[in-house]
């Protein structure tokens, strides 16, 4: 099966209100024509806590909306980066906050059912981050009957952390679930100084989304090929592992976007995808 190849929603455009990363609220339609012309699969569409009435995927309307426009440009939405977690993180401290978080979860994994989508990426990192083992148990409690559903769903919750191989596994293990897997971002390891190879033999087998980006050592993200990401290591490993998810370009991004994205898609079709076994 051939691998999909992606972006991460909104980096064909223009900065929404400044933000690196954004739902493009009243303009996200313009980017599905201009991922076609660049013979992209896929877009993973952004759940922002900012904005959250405002984003299709929040309400009927709005999935019917997007699914009119998957339609006419036939590029389709297969996963969907919840970055609402990273705001309102289901182990958070405030009940409340809790809560609203689960509804929100809820409301999404129906709204993803009726789009097809395949992963729902739930990131653990930064102000989400799992720090302590009390994180860790609350985020079980509070994601394990969401666990079900998404079984009975066919979909998959899959986890971005910045643990280390041995510790994401453990968390993986306490669900064991094929429902729970895991987004791997090829950049963000890089930075974190984690080894792909101990990543692979540790959790390979859950990763069911992967997230191309380059980062320097304790950095931020740059030109894929000019940070400490080691690509050709994570291509075989990738080939060893017979991986047939979707490759979603997470790739650094200016004020534009689009024309930085076209130089590292070249770079990609060039470096990355021509060293992937289909």
């Amino acid at each position: 099966m051939k691998n999909q190849l992606g972006v991460m929603q909104g980096r064909l455009l223009p900065k929404y209100k400044g933000r690196y990363q954004a739902h493009p609220v009243g303009y996200w339609q313009e980017e599905f024509p201009i991922a076609k012309s660049l013979g992209l699969d896929c877009i993973e569409f952004i759940l922002d806590y900012n904005d959250f009435e405002k984003n299709p995927l929040s309400s009927e309307k709005g999935i019917q909306e997007l699914k009119q426009v998957i339609g006419e440009t036939d590029v389709s939405v297969v996963s969907i980066c919840a970055d609402y977690f990273m705001e309102a993180p289901l182990h958070s401290p405030d009940i409340a906050v809790v809560e609203e978080s689960k509804q929100v979860l809820s409301l999404l994994l129906n709204h993803a059912s009726i789009l097809g989508v395949k992963d729902i990426v739930i990131p653990c990192v930064d102000q989400s981050s799992l720090k302590s083992k009390s994180d860790k148990t609350t985020f079980y409690n509070n994601l394990l009957p969401f666990v079900k559903i998404a079984e009975e769903k066919e979909i998959r919750l899959s986890l971005e952390t910045d643990l280390n191989a041995s510790e994401f596994l453990e968390i993986l293990q306490m669900f064991g679930s094929k429902a729970v897997s895991v987004n791997y971002d090829i950049g963000n390891s890089a930075s974190l100084g984690f080894k792909p190879e101990e990543e692979f033999a540790a959790y390979g087998k859950f990763i069911t989304d992967i997230h191309i980006k380059d980062r320097k050592l304790n950095s931020g993200s740059v030109e894929l090929g000019t940070g400490n990401a080691d690509f050709p290591t994570v291509i075989a490993l990738i080939n060893k592992l017979g991986y047939t998810g979707p490759f979603i370009m997470q790739a650094y991004r200016d004020e534009e976007g689009l024309e930085i994205f076209k130089k590292q898609l070249e770079w990609v079709r060039k470096n990355f995808l021509e060293g992937i076994k289909n």
